[in-house]
């Protein structure tokens, strides 16, 4: 786990700062400023585009009686990555944009799912379950498949 949280922190912002020092030494420094700039400036009314779209789904499926967890899921990833182009860098706009974008965030959320379900599978994903009295148990994560209906071909 600490060797995660150091490679976001310490290894991610070095490789951007590298990529836009590189990028900047070939097309110069305002061009490279401006780059960032419009891709923060993009990402925010995408962002704020595809937020409002997820939010009003989410009305929608609960106004018909439905727990609304694709839209859930899509608002979460378009916060996510509104998130990662409010930070400059290459890599992070790439991610962000992916996750802005309805096709490359359902491939995303796919590729999250069976990542997460095959670590249940092998056990190594446990939760800490608290009751009232303020006891707490570890359970191991149970995988439970469904048959993939029209929600998940969206």
């Amino acid at each position: 786990m600490l060797s995660r949280l150091i490679f976001i922190f310490v290894a991610v912002p070095l490789l951007e700062l590298v990529i836009l020092l590189r990028i900047g030494q070939w097309i110069g420094l305002m061009p490279t400023v401006a780059l960032v700039v419009t891709t923060g400036v993009a990402g925010a009314a995408l962002a704020r585009q595809q937020g409002i779209r997820a939010f009003l789904a989410v009305q929608r499926e609960l106004a018909s009686g439905r727990l609304p967890g694709r839209s859930l899921l899509d608002g979460l990833a378009i916060l996510v990555g509104g998130a990662f182009l409010l930070t400059p860098g290459v890599l992070t706009d790439l991610l962000g944009f992916g996750l802005l974008i309805p096709v490359s965030r359902r491939w995303l959320q796919r590729l999250a799912r069976r990542r997460l379900e095959r670590r249940m599978r092998d056990g190594t994903i446990e939760f800490r379950v608290y009751g009232a009295d303020g006891s707490s148990t570890t359970r191991r994560a149970e995988v439970h498949t469904r048959d993939s209906g029209p929600e998940d071909r969206r």
